[in-house]
């Protein structure tokens, strides 16, 4: 997704001033929560939180419920009517290598020490969304073996995507420990990938059109839909086993979001605004 965003791109200080603005407005939206003159109950008690990492957080086409166009940072915004504020850090394109990069650890480090961005000086949880880009952008051809005659249990090069998911699980760690270090006890809550349609369809917003990354993949290594498809599931499937053995690990405070097989379409079509994207996000929202 990251190689076909250039019309979206914005410079290092775009982004720095986008990020600027957000922390803003998340000061003065932890200001109206904590306001003690609003009578509270346990449903409604003030939270803040911060969420990093992808489109599914940061989606850059349009925060519009009326389109179906939204990210899950958007919903639960509007679920809580923005009572209790998230300051949203994640950039859509980014992978787990982006969003552990040297700067960006700095920006989150800085958001964990002022204590004007949180409703009890630190963060009630850290939301993590992180992974969809590195398995499934325009560098999954590079997981795929030809189909010379193999089955689809047999589609991935399980060397080269066990690297990768290595690589993954090692900027989730560091993310842990940067929690550990400037706020230490709040859980990070992160998600596995439902499973898509590797159909073609691109992204399609009033005429811009993004993608798509898994169907060229699977055709350029011989593989047809139905076998696609398999290939797919199984990737974010080992995507989603070494989440759930970083859960499963209590220093790590980390829970996974059980987002797999959670669409009622069985062809996982009519749920899909496109590869990469579901229309309604609303099972991290529950």
């Amino acid at each position: 997704m990251q190689d076909e965003l250039t019309a979206l791109a914005l410079t290092d200080e775009q982004i720095d001033a986008e990020i600027e603005a957000r922390m803003q407005i998340q000061e003065r939206d932890v200001r109206a929560a904590s306001d003690p003159s609003i009578s509270t109950t346990a449903t409604d008690e003030p939270k803040s939180a911060v969420a990093v990492g992808d489109s599914w957080f940061d989606y850059p086409f349009a925060n519009d419920f009326g389109i179906g166009q939204t990210d899950i940072i958007a919903q639960l915004d509007l679920k809580y009517d923005h009572k209790k504020p998230i300051l949203r850090l994640a950039h859509y394109g980014d992978a787990t290598t982006d969003m552990m990069t040297p700067k960006k650890q700095e920006r989150l480090i800085k958001a964990l020490k002022n204590k004007n961005l949180w409703v009890n000086e630190r963060p009630n949880a850290i939301f993590c969304s992180a992974g969809g880009n590195d398995v499934a952008g325009n560098q999954f051809r590079d997981f795929l073996n030809y189909n010379n005659g193999i089955p689809a249990s047999e589609g991935l090069q399980p060397e080269v995507f066990n690297e990768l998911l290595s690589r993954a699980k090692a900027n989730y760690e560091t993310l842990f420990e940067l929690r550990d270090a400037y706020a230490p006890g709040v859980r990070v809550i992160g998600h596995s990938y439902d499973f898509p349609t590797p159909d073609g369809r691109p992204v399609d917003f009033f005429g811009l059109r993004v993608g798509p990354w898994l169907k060229p993949s699977l055709d350029l290594k011989k593989w047809n839909a139905a076998d696609g498809k398999a290939i797919v599931a199984d990737a974010l499937n080992r995507f989603r086993r070494m989440l759930d053995g970083l859960a499963s690990i209590p220093k790590n405070k980390f829970q996974v979001v059980k987002t797999q097989g959670t669409l009622v379409d069985p062809d996982y079509t009519r749920d899909w605004k496109n590869e990469r994207k579901r229309e309604f996000l609303r099972t991290f929202c529950s």
